[in-house]
Parts: C-alpha cells; sequence; structure tokens
C-alpha cells in the first residue's frame, strides 16, 4: 500500500494549514482545506493562498480529482470553486452538511434559493466510505463533535482531522457552535486514537502554544495519546466534558465566523447578487449570544 505525499500550506491570517496530497505512484492528488483571502474590514476577496497551491500543482505537473473540506469552517472562507474551476476535481464534505445547512440557513434567512441537502458539493461522505486518489486508498471517518459533519480522511498513513484535534500542548476543538456538543467530540476523538500510534495526523489550524516559537501542523496518534493537553490517555469522557464546557464558555466567536459559514455552506460560493448587482454577506445580530473577549 502507498502512502501519500503530503505538502503543507500555511494561511498566517488565518492559522489555517491547507494540503496537497499526492499519490506518490501517480500524479494523482487532492486538495484539502483550501482558502480563500477575505478582507472584513473592506469586503474584499482574493486568491493569493489558493493561487500558491496552483502554481504548486502545476510546477509538479499533477492532476486534482478531489477538493475535500473536512466541515464547513468557521475561521476561513474556502478557495474550492476557483481551485476546481482551474484545476478540476470533484469535491467533497460530509453527509451532515444537510444538518449544517439547515441550522445555518435558518440562522442567514437565506431563503428557497438555497438548497439544504448538500447538493452544492459534488460528493457526501459519511461514516466508512471509501474513494481513490490514484492508487491511493481513502476512507472516512465521521468526526463530529466541533460541528454535526466534520470527517477524518483516512489516507494510507495519514488522517487530515480538520478542527477535531490540535498539536498536544495546544488541545482539542470547541463545541459551542450551533450542532457542537463535547460528548460528541470526546467519542469522536477516541476513533481518531484508535488508529495505529505512527499515524501522521495533519491539523486545519495551529495558534502557537505557550513557549512555542513555531507553527505545526504534523503529529501522530502515539503523541496525542500520550502529550494531548485535553484528551491524553487517562481522560475520561466526564471530565472531558467538564473541561471543554468551561473553556468554551469564555472564547470569543472567531472574527470570520459570519462571512465564512455563509460561504462555507453553498461550498465556497457567494449568495447571489441582489438586484443591483452587488452581493452581500448578512450580519445576524445578537444571533451568537452577548459579546465575549477574543
Amino acid at each position: 500500500m502507498s502512502n501519500p505525499e503530503v505538502t503543507a500550506f500555511f494561511d498566517e491570517p488565518t492559522n489555517t494549514f491547507s494540503y496537497v496530497v499526492r499519490d506518490p505512484d501517480s500524479t494523482a492528488c487532492a486538495i484539502l482545506d483550501s482558502v480563500m483571502d477575505f478582507d472584513y474590514a473592506s469586503g474584499a476577496t482574493g486568491w493569493q493562498s489558493a493561487d500558491r497551491i496552483i502554481e504548486f500543482i502545476q510546477r509538479e505537473g499533477l492532476a486534482v480529482e478531489w477538493i475535500l473540506e473536512t466541515h464547513v469552517h468557521a475561521d476561513h472562507l474556502t478557495a474550492a470553486p476557483y481551485l476546481q474551476e482551474r484545476l478540476g476535481g470533484k469535491t467533497g464534505i460530509g453527509a451532515k452538511i444537510s444538518q449544517v445547512q439547515s441550522i445555518f440557513g435558518d440562522l442567514f434567512n437565506s431563503g428557497d434559493e438555497f438548497a439544504r441537502d448538500g447538493s452544492q458539493f459534488d460528493r457526501l461522505f459519511e461514516e466508512g466510505d471509501t474513494f481513490s486518489i490514484g492508487r491511493l486508498q481513502a476512507r472516512v471517518l465521521h468526526t463530529p463533535g466541533h460541528t454535526p459533519a466534520c470527517l477524518t480522511y483516512v489516507i494510507g498513513d495519514a488522517a487530515f482531522v480538520g478542527d477535531t484535534l490540535f498539536m498536544p500542548d495546544y488541545g482539542t476543538a470547541r463545541c459551542d457552535f450551533p450542532g457542537g456538543d463535547a460528548r460528541t467530540l470526546y467519542r469522536s476523538i477516541q476513533k481518531v486514537l484508535a488508529l495505529p500510534d505512527e499515524t501522521r495526523l495533519f491539523l486545519c489550524h495551529d495558534y502557537k502554544a505557550p513557549g512555542r516559537e513555531d507553527y505545526a501542523c504534523q503529529t501522530t496518534v502515539g503523541e496525542q495519546r500520550r502529550d494531548n493537553v485535553h484528551v491524553h490517555q487517562g481522560v475520561d469522557e466526564v471530565d472531558f466534558v467538564a473541561m471543554r464546557t468551561e473553556r468554551d464558555s469564555t472564547l470569543g466567536m472567531p472574527k470570520l465566523i459570519i462571512p465564512s459559514v455563509q460561504v462555507n455552506m453553498r461550498a465556497g460560493h457567494l449568495p447571489p447578487a441582489e438586484d443591483n448587482g452587488r452581493v452581500y454577506l448578512k450580519v445576524p445580530i445578537n444571533a451568537f449570544g452577548q459579546p465575549r473577549k477574543s
């Protein structure tokens, strides 16, 4: 069995790692968790982050088969449509995207134009589904808790866990977004930690825990089981839920959650233009409770 070659791309404004996952025995590859540049103050969009991926893929002569999302991100906007238009490939996300679309479609009053069945994506993955990237075999773990639609993609000896886990010195994902649940996250993490100890884990974000100078995106199952500050071996579900619930109550909302969710639930497409030809994003007042410290 071949194991993937993984190249990481870091977007520092959103602390996001995107990945190109390549079959070493062919030119086939997949892109995971891409980033559209977005300046909230001006409403301007851009493609510098995505263009770095395009340049790499074209320089290496790769063929994109998949453009994958681990979940509907709340901290950055996906560049999936831009990448698909230029490189091809099929888009994919978890089948429970329909739950996320229902929750946030109501929150943003998206109207009849917005389908809530996941049909904006080419493939909706369920627990246990398999697919290929060239000769690489991949399988899907449904790992909800941060959101209902979170997936982990296990590709050879690598697993792409989205926001489920961070580096061992930083811990685990928050669970206080609509549809999130700390107990569910704990159980999802146990699925990931049941993989072989040597499995490489690739994370969607890093925020540099105190005392660490460099951003990092790769760890292993064994390291997480031994060292994760929130969920190392010996931490039980009750203690984890208590810790996660208390911690989440102190966290501010991600600064890009409002534009991110509106775009990402549409597979990266902007809402339709209004009668003046302009596209607008909505701000639902007081929808996320009282202000918290960022």
